[in-house]
């Protein structure tokens, strides 16, 4: 499944947001009797949980870099 086909706006989305609205998706879920009537919003939260997986991803690789390059600037004061 590739962002593309997600709504635009998860794109802009923060993780708590997309988490909300996948929370709201399993709720209806939960209280879905048929389960025919599930099987698009099951797609929407599959989609959903990709993006959140991505952005999740992203936000931990960028602090990540971010704690490397502040131990680099420690070493590089204890040094001198």
């Amino acid at each position: 499944m590739k962002d593309k086909n997600l709504l635009p706006d998860n794109n802009e989305s923060t993780l708590e947001d997309l988490t909300d609205q996948a929370n709201q998706i399993i709720e209806s879920l939960e209280n879905e009797k048929d389960l025919n009537n599930s099987v698009e919003n099951y797609q929407k939260l599959l989609k959903l949980n990709n993006i959140i997986e991505k952005k999740f991803n992203k936000s931990f690789r960028s602090i990540g870099e971010e704690t490397n390059k502040k131990v680099k600037e420690i070493i590089k004061k204890n040094e001198k």
